[in-house]
């Protein structure tokens, strides 16, 4: 934290502008010597066009704007100084060096984050919200983000952690000053302050799916025997030509995945190999790994023809994601009638279905006309919907804060089944001490140093 750290704070590559960020006691006297001109004030909230100069040689590597921000009104609480150049990464490259000549060390990844942290310029959520902002993949999973960036997560758990913290006051008092176990009146009174906490804990975690949806998307899995259309509908869906389609059996030997939206949601689209027995090394291997990506996908689409009739591969498929969750997209509808489809469907709903006479889990579509999709789309996404994605109201979207509020409302369900055996105090106070400690982790009160470092290293280096 004493070092003045540099990094550049847009992303790599040509651009009309990179900027490069300086944070620490040393940030204005390294600007000052990039500007040629360790005399120069920098006044703070303005901007001042400098010409950048290399101290090496005395030339004139660019002409720039430079921001000063005094601590601690800067995003880090330090001095930061932010200089805006030409999005050369030749020249960006240069100006980070000089800044490293001449005192400054290159940022761990998150280190501004992690020193506006320290400073108490946000808290540990806030701070992780900066870098879901960043990966935000939909304008749903961006306005999560920027709600709990300022700090709407961190308001609803400061209640929280008052009551709790009320109640491990009046039970650390009765320990201390009562030679008598708690009277029954304030015992239930406790009991029933307590079950209102965690119910409103329960409330918060039990947003996490649907905030997980909107943030992290779906993993589906496209597969069927070859020659199905696998291919051609993971175009049409992605509504770009971006597998190769051929007549001959067994083109898609690997794993192809791109990534594209439904409504709110992201859907990471993964076309398979073919399922089928084969001789062919290459191809063996490519099956092998479908079978093993249907079983870590979130859906998994089994894609049959409905031009041709349904064939023992289709029923081992069928059978084989029983237990999972699926989707029957029957494709080449635009071959055949519609009375050969019912027909059809009928057909798989017999095997599909454990009682045989109601399966919902068919979708007719045709991949060459695009006939169906829409309906596949909202069929895709509709079984993990039941929050509304784009609700109005929180929604918690990172594992590490979902965790952390499990494991806190157990803890104080564990302590009032002990109250309801009249447990001492102190027995009870152990879990309400632990529930505040995991509150306490989710906005970095109670984290540890190598927690934080494992949380700051997924950050990107400029932030």
């Amino acid at each position: 934290m004493a070092d003045t750290i540099v990094a550049l704070a847009t992303p790599t590559g040509r651009s009309g502008i990179g900027v490069v960020r300086l944070s620490g006691g040393d940030a204005v006297h390294i600007a000052q010597k990039l500007a040629g001109d360790e005399g120069f004030e920098f006044r703070p909230r303005h901007s001042h066009l400098v010409k950048l100069v290399d101290p090496a040689g005395g030339e004139v590597i660019d002409e720039a704007i430079a921001t000063y921000f005094k601590a601690p009104h800067s995003f880090t609480g330090e001095d930061v100084v932010e200089v805006s150049c030409h999005g050369s990464p030749v020249l960006l490259r240069r100006v980070i060096d000089i800044c490293l000549s001449v005192g400054a060390r290159l940022a761990e990844p998150g280190e501004f984050s992690l020193r506006a942290l320290g400073n108490g310029r946000m808290n540990l959520a806030e701070a992780e919200a900066i870098r879901d902002l960043i990966d935000a993949q939909t304008v749903a999973s961006a306005r999560q983000a920027v709600r709990q960036m300022r700090g709407e997560f961190s308001h609803q758990l400061q209640p929280i952690k008052d009551e709790l913290l009320d109640e491990i006051v009046l039970l650390e008092s009765a320990l201390e000053f009562v030679e008598d176990d708690l009277p029954e009146t304030q015992s239930e009174a406790t009991r029933i302050r307590l079950s209102r906490i965690v119910d409103e804990v329960d409330r918060i975690a039990g947003t996490f799916k649907a905030g997980r949806l909107i943030r992290d998307g779906l993993r589906v899995a496209l597969v069927g025997r070859p020659n199905v259309g696998k291919s051609s509908l993971f175009n049409a869906l992605l509504g770009s030509e971006r597998a190769i389609v051929t007549d001959i059996a067994g083109t898609t030997r690997d794993q192809i995945h791109e990534r594209f939206t439904i409504g709110d949601i992201p859907v990471s689209l993964i076309d398979t190999a073919g399922l089928r027995e084969t001789e062919d090394t290459v191809e063996s291997i490519g099956v092998e790994r479908s079978r093993r990506t249907m079983a870590d996908a979130d859906l998994v689409l089994v894609m049959v023809d409905a031009s041709e009739s349904l064939k023992d591969e289709d029923r081992e498929i069928i059978a084989s994601v029983r237990e999972l969750n699926h989707l029957v997209v029957v494709n080449k509808i635009d071959k055949v009638e519609m009375k050969t489809i019912s027909d059809f469907k009928f057909e798989i709903s017999d095997l599909d279905s454990k009682s045989g006479d109601q399966v919902t889990n068919m979708v007719p579509v045709s991949a060459k006309t695009g006939g169906g999709l829409d309906r596949l789309q909202r069929a895709i996404v509709e079984p993990f919907s039941a929050q509304d994605a784009s609700s109005n109201g929180f929604l918690v979207t990172d594992a590490r804060h979902h965790d952390l509020l499990v494991r806190a409302a157990a803890e104080i369900r564990h302590s009032l089944d002990l109250l309801e055996q009249r447990a001492s105090e102190e027995i009870v106070l152990i879990g309400l001490h632990n529930a505040l400690r995991y509150l306490g982790q989710i906005t970095g009160e109670t984290t540890t140093e190598d927690m934080l470092t494992r949380i700051f290293s997924t950050f990107c280096i400029g932030k």
